[in-house]
């Protein structure tokens, strides 16, 4: 992904927000509900990939499909490490 100011002022907003509450709010404003639960599904696949579900067992427990698996489990592997960062600061708290 290309930097740009406007989505480090994005990133940067997402900084901001101190409570659930907030978070709820500001995607309720920001995104659509099924975008919000697009990004949802994503974290819980990457989250069922971590802990080694096959693809099958995460598409009985997911409404989603193997191709949105396939695209979870390649960034989880090969992209910049964002998920697994989340995945592990998760598991902290």
């Amino acid at each position: 992904m290309k930097q740009s100011k406007e989505l480090d002022r994005l990133f940067q907003s997402f900084l901001q927000l101190k409570s659930l509450e907030e978070c709820y709010a500001y995607f309720e404003d920001l995104c659509t509900i099924k975008e919000l639960g697009d990004m949802a599904q994503r974290l819980e696949v990457a989250t069922l990939l971590d802990q080694g579900l096959s693809y099958q067992r995460i598409t009985e427990q997911v409404d989603v499909s193997t191709a949105t698996i396939g695209r979870v489990s390649k960034c989880l592997n090969y992209g910049p490490g964002g998920y697994k960062t989340t995945l592990e600061k998760l598991e902290d708290n």
